[in-house]
């Protein structure tokens, strides 16, 4: 190894000295070859550049390539303007985040001792649910007892409750002799997201009040939450998100300052909600872009550059979790975490794995906690200040993400403002269209949900939680991504509970081992995603080996490679049917149909569409 001098003039090494640097035309190369080989093009070259064969697009239309090399956007400083890299110049250097859990359940007793296990375990602040899906605004002061208020910051949600649940938690604080100074946290006032979720539009002039009167008052509490959840909870991408979100904080600028408060006063009553989800380049990217997005807001409303600095509280998507195989949303929020931490996010909520359950258990509440310390202790990751900053990648995608959100807000604001555009259906229907497009990736599977879709476990025993109490609707929708793939699964049960035999798909398998292995694994895979349970002829030399495994099914699959299917598959199919198979599927895409299959299952097809066909024919759900 030789020693150069590095560019700031002292030795260093310089590691790939002796090879000439790669032109980016010679990887092209390298990958058309690779590509070439993997039959996705063809001898002749492509008509663009090969990268774009790898490329993909997110739900907001943005390509995602799969190599960036280089980026005009300038992300600034830490803690300056347009605040990219973060609201605070130290990031979360000194503090790391607040670790900010959840708290719904709807006995007071119970949410103290859980407020309490999760304060003594290293959560820093509380988001407590009121009203109606969570604890009567009465039994605050029962579940938080033993807190001390002037230690804790404390978020409300209380939908259209919140007048009467900030006048409670302040009353209690009152009580306690906790100085108006010290209280931390935000009231929770959002008649925008109550008019989301409900319908109906929430009271405006009580709102003002609140956060008029924490202006006087209350220094350290902020009276109103922007929240983007109604809208990613409703199928939105993460530009609709970000826009509607935007559209909230504007409309709470101009109703504050139409009450006569600053510009600068009331962009300081403002905190932000968003989703984090198991994608973590779109998570960092979405709340950097929201700093700037906000930033260019404030900036022309006139708020003074440290006023401009976006507040923000990251949660992990409720979404993205699953009912079935819980246990991988324990990866999913870490990774959600994680990326609500990179992104500069102030404070996070790690929902339980269980959450989309019921009611979460203790030991979901540990495991939820203890991956923000984990994070924050042992990975260390707050130490480093914008760890995404400078990654052409993370800086390419955040400006188009920004630049779509910008868009889609634009829109909102032309048809009058949020509450316009919910009131007209024109977020509902936008909404709608991108929920149907997420919908039908999960249907076919280009959107892989693990244990549910993908390596689903069949003999899996549900998870059982107490019901969570039932939440506002008559707005927005609700959506899971892994709804359509649940329900194929509880039919399933249902029918192997009234009939005392899971529904069952012959696979009859065609040749060695060796060559049906493929598809049949992936055959099994995908009525398992269903609750559809298989059986197998094995290995077989002939029709007559396969017959002589049948037991009568009245749904089978050919499983094998395409040469023994094109020499057996259409008498086997023929012989089947005489035997008493009423439909034959095929594992694959065969460029000429075989005779006497109906059907075929490969990658890409709509298995939705195939389990919801097999489980008619098998009589699941009659």
């Amino acid at each position: 190894m030789v020693a150069h001098s590095t560019s700031s003039g002292g030795p260093g090494l310089a590691l790939a000295a002796e090879f000439d640097a790669p032109s980016r035309e010679q990887w092209q190369a390298q990958v058309a070859k690779v590509l070439r080989r993997s039959g996705l093009i063809g001898d002749e070259a492509p008509p663009g550049p090969v990268e774009d064969v790898l490329a993909s697009r997110t739900y907001d239309g943005i390509a995602v390539h799969p190599l960036y090399t280089g980026t005009e956007v300038e992300p600034g400083m830490p803690g300056l303007a347009p605040f990219l890299r973060g609201s605070r110049p130290q990031g979360g250097a000194v503090g790391g985040w607040d670790v900010r859990q959840r708290h719904a359940h709807p006995d007071a007793a119970e949410s103290n001792r859980e407020i309490l296990a999760d304060l003594y375990n290293g959560v820093s602040s509380l988001w407590l649910v009121l009203g109606t899906g969570g604890l009567a605004v009465d039994d605050l002061a029962d579940a938080l007892e033993g807190v001390h208020l002037d230690m804790i910051g404390v978020v409300l949600d209380a939908g259209e409750d919140f007048p009467a649940a900030a006048d409670t938690y302040l009353e209690l604080a009152r009580e306690q002799g906790v100085r108006p100074t010290a209280l931390l946290g935000t009231l929770g006032a959002d008649p925008l997201s109550q008019q989301a979720r409900t319908g109906r539009a929430g009271d405006r002039e009580a709102a003002v009040r609140l956060a008029l009167r924490c202006t006087a008052e209350f220094p350290g509490l902020r009276a109103l939450v922007a929240d983007g959840l109604p809208y990613h909870d409703a199928g939105g991408s993460d530009a609709q998100e970000l826009g509607c979100a935007l559209a909230a904080g504007t409309t709470y600028l101009r109703w504050l300052v139409d009450a006569g408060a600053d510009v600068d006063t009331a962009a300081g009553q403002l905190e932000f909600r968003y989703a984090a989800t198991a994608d973590q380049f779109l998570t960092i990217a979405k709340l950097r872009a929201a700093r700037r997005l906000w930033e260019q807001v404030t900036r022309t409303c006139g708020v003074a550059e440290p006023g401009r600095a976006q507040v923000q509280h990251a949660v992990t998507s409720e979404p993205m979790l699953t009912r079935r195989d819980p246990w991988v949303n324990m990866l999913r929020t870490t990774i959600a975490t994680f990326a609500a931490g990179t992104g500069g996010a102030q404070a996070v909520t790690t929902l339980p794995f269980d959450a989309a359950i019921g009611l979460p258990d203790s030991f979901a509440r540990r495991i939820a906690r203890n991956t923000q310390s984990l994070l924050l202790e042992e990975s260390h990751l707050a130490q480093v200040i914008d760890p995404a900053g400078g990654s052409w990648y993370v800086e390419s995608l955040t400006d188009e993400l920004a630049r779509a959100a910008w868009g889609w807000f634009q829109e909102i604001e032309a048809a009058g403002g949020l509450p316009a555009a919910l009131e007209s259906g024109l977020v509902a229907e936008r909404l709608a269209e991108t929920w149907q497009r997420r919908r039908d990736a999960v249907a076919h599977r280009t959107d892989a949900i693990t244990g549910v879709s993908e390596f689903p476990n069949l003999d899996e025993p549900p998870l059982q939680r107490a019901p969570a109490p039932e939440r506002p609707a008559g707005g927005l929708p609700r959506h899971r991504h892994a709804e359509d793939f649940e329900a194929l699964r509880d039919a399933a049960d249902e029918h192997l509970a009234a009939i005392g035999e899971r529904p069952t798909v012959f696979l009859a398998t065609l040749g060695p081992l060796a060559v049906y292995t493929a598809r049949e694994s992936f055959t099994r895979n995908l009525l398992a995603a269903g609750g559809v349970a298989a059986t197998d002829a094995g290995a077989t030399e002939s029709t007559e080996d396969v017959l002589a495994a049948y037991s009568g099914e009245p749904v089978v699959c050919l499983c094998s490679g395409d040469e023994i299917y094109a020499e057996r598959a259409a008498g086997t199919a023929r012989a089947l049917k005489r035997a008493g198979a009423q439909y034959v599927l095929l594992a694959g895409k065969p460029a000429e149909p075989p005779e006497g299959v109906d059907a075929f299952v490969h990658t890409g097809c709509d298995a939705r569409a195939v389990l919801t066909d097999v489980h008619r024919r098998l009589g699941v759900g009659q």
